[in-house]
């Protein structure tokens, strides 16, 4: 720079500051940069926020005599309030130049570099311009320095080591009412803080106590305000890290509430200090079912809208809250909204955020939490998937792949258990041995690996039988139980692994050693667990196992993780033992299961949810057997009854016929038949495929549900309506006797029997002796053959096959009962009554029973039909709502529907339909009003029309039972199928009577056939009072013939007056 400086004027420019450490650590209130030309005056900067960059933006300028000094001192310093500063704040760094050196760069910005803190080198960019003397504005920007004895002490500390004496001896000096003394305060509160102080809890209570004295003289409104609160937030976090109890991080909870709204985003107060004390406040908050905690959870939630950088992290705490409380109070709407959350989490954090494995880790946990508790697969399936994308993110090499292939092989170990797929269990071997490999001796959670390989690896063995399989299942467990500490909350979990294993092994070597240890460990997990822990049971049933470990017998312990299946396993104990207490277990697992399916939105998912249990499928004949074997004859009819039939049973529920309610309490009513209609409507919908659409249907189904529950209990409490919807009692069920005795027919595996409900009076007990389960179910395998090769014979030629076994039926089925009918309950021949058959019996053909004998004088001995008029009924409860679903008589009126040419892919052309259609039209009445629907009117919505403006109806067309999915069975029409569900959507209350020529319409699907979801029964619900349907295909010829001799008789009677 040319010439000597002397009496000229330098303006200089602040515009920033990069790198800004504080050598305390220390969290600033700002920064600012002093300036000092002489040894009376400095120039200090505006105090700017340090940003989450470490960085200032000044901008500020200041012109400089160069006659003063031939140099400058330039400053960093940090200030610890916002408001009045009590000194000078803390170095970040110190420079000496000349005026040369700052003149040096002309007219450029240019950067200067200080000592390094903490590693990095501070740094301020600059701009030197020499002025005119008139240009100098900025005079007035120039203070004098401190001189006091208050400012002179706090800018003496120089190391914390002796800065709690400086700050004490500085308290002193302002006292009570001094303007300085809230950051007296909070200086000697903060050298405490940082550890200078021995950790005794009084000095960290002392310490506490001066931050909230600090608090109190900046409340809300002062400049310090925001600063005092984090202050004491940090200091009651230390005294939790010291002590933890709950008081103190809950009142850290409570004040950060009050702390973020006054946090501006993007600064380095906020995104360290407040950021850092408001993530370990959420991480350490208990999470339990008290309600505080989640309150506070809430409201950080509310604090952190769309776009706050810590909402992902407040939605995945607050949806860790509520699954707990879920799992501890079970309300589906915490663990829906713990799901909502949890995807809401995942949006904000994509893919190749930091934090994306971990909330996808976390919706995880919350889909496993509500399969376990209503085991819908798509749940099970999302889990899998979403570990399965948590893996991939975590590479071989990643230090926590170990923790995902444990909780995907976990996963599909749940799977392959439900749905038995053996690939399932395979991979999860493969990942378990893979997690192992990552935990090798030493690990702190290779007892767990070791005992979940264990676990799958018996898994397979139950499947495949492989030895090599169990004997290192055997091998894995007493690792994994030698690794286990005795206090281990899960060792009695191992202890139950290491005897199931032990019980098969024994099958295979009958080793009395294996037995006995097995025994022994089962009675190890007893002692281990409290008399109340929910585990207990499990032990019980294993401990049985291992006694009658000569036949063993499947009963994996993940099938009694939720109260369902406890009661479940309640029952099979209680069977095996003979114990009083099997009738309660019976009846506790239909409650259990009632009120679990009640809980779906929709039909399907309450089949789908109902099929978790599929193993425990026979219970309801059990139960009734179990009654029966007790000689509770009434009770096992209530129990038959409740067990049977859930799936309409529900949907009946909510189509009551309330005119008994409506002329006593008519406003109640009402509330009740709208709150009915609505869940009525709702579970015969398509489940969205939208994952949130449908979480939010089925929060809003529960939310109705309770409404609907809610009525239910006060329509209880009026007079005579005690027992409003609730399983019916056996006098309630009689009423379905009242035109003539019902038969049920029992098929257990305990016993086969039949139950006959006579008009009045106690019912009948009839014993089948000589049937058992396996009999029946062969019998219903030879007319699943003979009845379609008889079907193709020529009408001359002798169903042989066919007599033989309608002549066991007769022996061994229906003489016994109707021996009783004739010689117990006087019954006059050609009485109606009705067959109720159950499990393998509804395959059976028992009407059509018949001896195929002669008697001496040449006769031919009666068949079934030639005594009785025979019909079926799904349940009592069935054939007592179609009658009453009849509000009024109407005049008849008959619709034919027939299509004989079905729309693609529902089946070939049907040649006889349209004669069909004539003939029926020929046979009815004159004097019944008849419409007949066929060709391109016969569609979905024409079919359904008509059944709902009718009274009687018939159709011809394609009908098809759809074993795996019975709601989809189908009428074929024109446009596209009449479905099971379609027709469930549908009250008719009007309807009488329909004839269903038509396929399969009266045969449900094999895996729960007490379920008799059919479309026949489909009808019956709809409100048709009777209904013909078939059991197998049916011949157009034959249809044709059955239908003429129906309808001559049918309407013979009606023109003579019947």
């Amino acid at each position: 720079m040319p010439g000597s400086l002397e009496g000229r004027y330098i303006r200089l420019e602040v515009i920033s500051g990069h790198n800004l450490k504080v050598p305390s650590r220390r969290i600033p209130a700002g920064i600012y940069i002093s300036i000092n030309v002489e040894s009376r005056r400095c120039w200090k900067s505006a105090t700017r926020s340090l940003s989450s960059e470490k960085s200032v933006a000044w901008g500020d300028t200041v012109t400089l005599s160069s006659h003063a000094s031939p140099a400058l001192s330039v400053e960093i310093r940090a200030s610890y309030e916002v408001d009045r500063m009590l000194g000078s704040g803390e170095v970040i760094g110190i420079i000496q130049m000349s005026w040369d050196e700052v003149l040096d760069h002309g007219d450029e910005a240019f950067e200067l570099s200080f000592p390094p803190i903490h590693g990095i080198c501070p740094s301020l960019t600059l701009k030197a311009a020499i002025v005119h003397p008139c240009d100098d504005q900025d005079g007035g920007l120039f203070d004098s320095i401190i001189n006091c004895e208050i400012a002179r002490d706090t800018d003496a500390v120089s190391h914390l080591n002796d800065a709690v004496q400086h700050f004490q001896s500085v308290l002193d000096q302002c006292p009570v009412g001094h303007p300085d003394h809230a950051s007296a305060l909070t200086n000697l509160a903060y050298a405490r803080l940082g550890d200078y102080i021995q950790n005794h809890l009084e000095d960290i209570d002392t310490t506490t106590s001066l931050f909230r004295e600090a608090l109190a003289l900046r409340p809300q409104g002062h400049p310090d305000h925001t600063f005092s609160l984090c202050n004491l937030i940090r200091a009651l976090i230390w005294r939790y890290s010291k002590e933890p109890t709950a008081v103190y991080i809950h009142e850290s909870a409570q004040l950060c509430c009050k702390l973020l709204p006054l946090c501006p985003e993007g600064t380095y107060f906020c995104s360290i200090g407040v950021d850092g004390a408001v993530d370990y406040v959420i991480n350490d908050l208990p999470i339990d079912a008290f309600e505080e905690g989640i309150h506070l959870r809430r409201v950080m939630l509310e604090l952190c809208p769309l776009g706050h950088q810590r909402r992902p992290m407040a939605l995945t705490r607050l949806a860790q809250a509520v699954r707990v409380r879920f799992q501890q109070c079970g309300s589906m709407d915490d663990i829906d909204e713990s799901i909502r959350l949890g995807r809401e989490a995942i949006s904000l954090c994509p893919e190749g955020h930091s934090d994306h494995n971990v909330y996808l880790n976390n919706l995880a946990c919350s889909l496993q939490s509500r399969f376990d508790h209503q085991g819908q697969y798509r749940d099970l399936n999302e889990v899998i998937s979403t570990h399965e994308e948590v893996l991939r993110l975590h590479p071989v090499g990643h230090k926590s792949r170990d923790i995902s292939l444990g909780h995907l092989g976990r996963a599909l170990f749940t799977r392959s258990h439900h749905r038995d797929v053996i690939d399932d269990i395979n991979r999860a071997i493969s990942l378990h041995r893979e997690e192992l490999t990552l935990r090798p001796s030493g690990h702190p959670r290779r007892d767990t690996t070791l005992n979940n390989l264990a676990l799958a690896l018996i898994n397979r063995y139950k499947k495949l039988h492989v030895n090599e399989d169990l004997n290192e299942a055997i091998d894995l467990s007493r690792e994994s139980l030698r690794l286990k500490r005795h206090n281990h909350p899960e060792r009695h979990v191992t202890l139950l692994n290491l005897s199931l294993a032990l019980c098969s092994h024994f099958t295979q070597t009958r080793e009395n050693e294996d037995v006995e240890e097995a025994i022994q460990l089962c009675q190890e997990s007893l002692a281990a667990l409290p008399l109340l822990h929910p585990d207990r049971h499990s032990s019980y049933i294993w401990l049985q196992v291992a006694y009658l470990s000569h036949w063993h017998r499947d009963t994996p312990r993940g099938a009694f993780r939720t109260a369902i299946r406890a009661a479940w396993g309640w029952v099979i104990a209680a069977e095996k033992h003979s114990h009083a207490s099997v009738l309660e277990a019976y009846s506790t697992f239909f409650d259990l299961l009632d009120g679990h399916l009640v809980t779906q939105s929709s039909t399907i998912s309450r089949r789908e949810a109902a099929a978790t249990f599929s193993g425990a499928r026979s219970l309801p004949v059990d139960a009734a057997s179990c009654a029966i074997r007790r000689d509770n004859i009434q009770y096992a009819v209530e129990l038959a009854e409740q067990g049977r039939g859930q799936q309409w049973s529900l949907a009946s529920r909510l189509r009551t016929p309330l005119e008994v309610l409506e002329s006593s309490n008519p406003k109640l009513a009402q509330t009740f038949s709208e709150l009915g209609k609505h869940l009525s409507d709702a579970q015969g919908s398509t489940a969205s495929t939208d994952r949130a659409a449908a979480d939010r249907e089925a929060t809003d189904y529960r939310r109705r549900t309770r409404q609907w529950e809610a009525v239910v209990a006060e329509i209880r409490n009026l007079q005579g309506f005690s027992r409003f919807l609730l399983p019916p009692s056996y006098a309630d069920l009689q009423t379905a006797a009242r035109h003539g005795p019902v038969i049920i027919l029992i098929a257990s595996e305990y016993s086969c029997n039949a139950i006959i409900v006579p008009t009045s009076g106690e019912p009948h007990h009839v014993p089948l002796p000589s049937v058992a389960l396996a009999d029946l179910n062969n019998l219903k395998d030879r007319f699943a053959k003979a009845i379609p090769q008889a079907s193709r014979m020529n009408p001359k030629e002798p169903r042989n096959d066919l007599i033989v076994l309608l002549r066991a039926v007769w022996d061994e089925i229906m003489l016994p009962i109707v021996n009783v009918l004739q010689h117990d309950l006087k019954l006059k021949h050609q009485s109606r009554i009705w067959l109720c058959p159950t499990a393998a019996f509804t395959s059976i053909p028992l009407h059509a029973a018949h001896p195929f004998r002669t008697k001496a004088d040449r006769s031919r001995e009666p068949c079934l039909e030639d005594l009785y008029i025979c019909s079926y009924t799904p349940t009592l409860s069935a054939l007592v709502r179609s009658r009453q679903m009849m509000k009024k008589r109407v005049p008849p009126s008959f619709v034919a529907v027939g299509q004989n040419q079905p729309g693609a892919g529902q089946g070939t052309v049907l040649a006889t339909v349209d004669s069909e259609l004539e003939l029926v039209e020929k046979l009815v009445s004159p004097n019944v009003k008849f419409k007949s629907l066929s060709g391109n009117e016969a569609t979905q919505a024409g079919a359904l029309n008509a059944l709902r403006h009718n009274t009687w109806a018939h159709l011809a067309c394609h009908g098809t039972q759809d074993r795996e999915q019975p709601y989809n069975s189908r009428f074929a029409m024109r446009d596209k199928p009449l479905t099971l569900l379609d027709i469930m959507e549908n009250d008719i209350p009007n309807a009488e009577f329909a004839f269903l020529s038509a396929c399969h319409t009266a045969v449900g699907d094999e895996e729960t056939p007490d379920e008799v979801i059919h479309l026949a029964a489909g009808l019956q619900f709809s409100g048709f009072k009777s209904v013909i349907g078939t059991l197998w295909e049916v011949d157009d010829a034959v249809a044709k013939h059955v239908v003429e001799a129906f309808y001559q008789n049918m309407f013979k009677d009606l023109e003579d007056g019947g």
